[in-house]
C-alpha cells in the first residue's frame, strides 16, 4: 500500500480514556476527589463569622451601609468625628492635619492588619459588608476638614 495504511491496518492503542479497565480506575478517583472537597475547611465549615461578628444573624447580609455604620459607631471613629467638629469650628489648621492624619491612620489600620483571607471569608458569608463606602466617607470628611481650614485668602 505504498505507506499510506488505512485505520484497519493499525494496531489498537491500548490503556488510557479509551481502554474500559483503565476507564474504571479513573472513575473510582471520583468519589474520593468529592469526599476530600467537602471536607477541606471552607467559608462555611471555619466559622469565620463567630470570630468576627459574633451577634451576626446568620442568614441575613449586611450591606454597605450597615457596614459604614457599624465602622462609625466604633470607639475611634466617634472620638475622630467628635475632634473633625471641634476642628472645624476652632478653624484650626494644625488641628485639621492632625485629625486627617489620625483619619488616615484608622482607614489604614481597618485596611491593612486584618486578615485578608478570614475578611473575604466573612464578606462572601454576609456578616461583613465592603468597608469602601466608610472609606469614601472619611474621605470625603478630611477633603472637607483641609478646604473649611485653609487660610481666608486661599479658601476656594
Amino acid at each position: 500500500m505504498n505507506g499510506i495504511h488505512s485505520k484497519m491496518d493499525k494496531p489498537l492503542r491500548e490503556g488510557g480514556w479509551g481502554d474500559p479497565r483503565k476507564r474504571e480506575r479513573h472513575l473510582t478517583f471520583l468519589p474520593f476527589f468529592i469526599i476530600v472537597a467537602t471536607l477541606t475547611p471552607t467559608a462555611a465549615f471555619s466559622e469565620v463569622c463567630d470570630k468576627v461578628r459574633p451577634d451576626w444573624v446568620s442568614g441575613t447580609q449586611t450591606t454597605a451601609w450597615q457596614e459604614a455604620i457599624h465602622l462609625f459607631s466604633t470607639l475611634p471613629s466617634l472620638f475622630l468625628i467628635i475632634a473633625s467638629m471641634i476642628v472645624v469650628l476652632k478653624r484650626s489648621q494644625r488641628g485639621g492635619l492632625a485629625v486627617v492624619l489620625l483619619w488616615s491612620i484608622f482607614v489604614s489600620v481597618i485596611t491593612f492588619l486584618g486578615d485578608p483571607q478570614m475578611d473575604n471569608f466573612a464578606i462572601a458569608q454576609g456578616c461583613m459588608g465592603s468597608p469602601t463606602l466608610f472609606i469614601g466617607a472619611v474621605t470625603a470628611i478630611c477633603v472637607a476638614i483641609i478646604l473649611y481650614t485653609l487660610p481666608r485668602e486661599t479658601r476656594l
